[in-house]
């Protein structure tokens, strides 16, 4: 017999979130550290390349979590 697991859907929380909770939602989805996650998005600001394009994009495409 098969068992489906519930895999958490990636969705912006309203708790805990800092900015638009894309980072919350990402580090809950895929079950990492938010603070991790947080950071690595704040670091990754002194590459070149289009981040903030992407976390605005997230920011619009990523519902947020029903009430």
């Amino acid at each position: 017999m098969t068992t489906m697991t519930s895999t958490p859907t990636l969705v912006r929380p309203r708790e805990g979130r800092i900015v638009a909770g894309v980072c919350a939602g990402l580090a809950r989805r895929f079950g990492w550290n938010v603070t991790v996650v947080r950071l690595l998005a704040v670091l990754s600001i002194v590459l070149p390349g289009s981040q903030l394009l992407v976390y605005g994009i997230c920011w619009l495409v990523i519902p947020n979590e029903q009430a």
